[in-house]
């Protein structure tokens, strides 16, 4: 017959248990205290490295994205940081400034495509609007998507959403676009044409006619899409505005 362990064990055992917990809290404060020293030190040699180069990353756009990143692996966003040294380099003055002038490009321009504008056009909009004067920093994609992202702040007004490989369209309006509509976007500016019909869409997407019939017409409703109707083969074509520039580029 199997005996039951005694008080004593029972006491023992639990005692051990707790030695065994208390010595785990004690490593994982000393590994938390070295992780923090460690980041301490990574962000005081970061902010040496800034200072040391801070004219090529105001000037130099890949240079710029790669201290980025630099930071966004230590938790620091240079963005955000308003005070106090990151202030010196200007950067996050840089790119709120460059954010003011994405909004007044996207409404100048909403009544042309609807609060839709790729990346790609809001750039040279953004260039011929600065101008060519030298004490204007270069600009960047990237630089772009980091000012947009600093947008969301005002809710769905204002919103980044990818397109196609490596393409990005800065949303203006409310309204949320769906996966379809996103789908649709990069079917029009794949085939160069900036318009897709509904026959299109069930070749290339093999999607069913109510599926597309649905989505497109939701894009026509936030206005930005537009209907055709001289097609010859009387078959509705959807034009989208915001590739009107790529495509004619293409």
């Amino acid at each position: 017959m199997r005996r039951r362990a005694g008080l004593g064990a029972i006491q023992k055992q639990k005692l051990e248990q707790e030695k065994y917990k208390d010595k785990s809290n004690e490593i994982q404060e000393n590994q938390f205290e070295q992780m923090s020293k460690q980041l301490e030190f990574f962000k005081t040699n970061l902010e040496e490295f800034a200072s040391k180069h801070k004219n090529e990353i105001k000037k130099n756009p890949e240079f710029r994205r790669q201290f980025q990143e630099m930071c966004a692996s230590i938790g620091v966003d240079p963005l955000s940081s308003g005070k106090g040294f990151w202030s010196v380099l200007g950067i996050g003055d840089f790119y709120y400034e460059l954010a003011v002038q994405i909004v007044e490009v996207c409404l100048a321009t909403n009544d042309k495509n609807g609060g839709l504008i790729s990346l790609e056009e809001l750039r040279t909009r953004l260039i011929n609007a600065r101008g060519q004067r030298k004490e204007h920093q270069e600009i960047s994609k990237d630089d772009l998507l980091r000012a947009a992202q600093k947008l969301k702040i005002f809710g769905s007004g204002f919103n980044v959403i990818p397109y196609g490989k490596g393409k990005f369209m800065v949303q203006s309006v409310p309204g949320e676009l769906s996966m379809d509509h996103s789908a649709i976007l990069t079917q029009a500016s794949a085939s160069n044409r900036a318009y897709v019909s509904v026959n299109f869409l069930r070749k290339e997407l093999s999607w069913e006619t109510e599926r597309s019939q649905n989505a497109l017409e939701n894009l026509v409703n936030q206005g930005l899409a537009w209907v055709d109707l001289q097609e010859p083969t009387h078959e509705k074509l959807y034009y989208f505005p915001s590739l009107f520039n790529e495509c004619i580029s293409a």
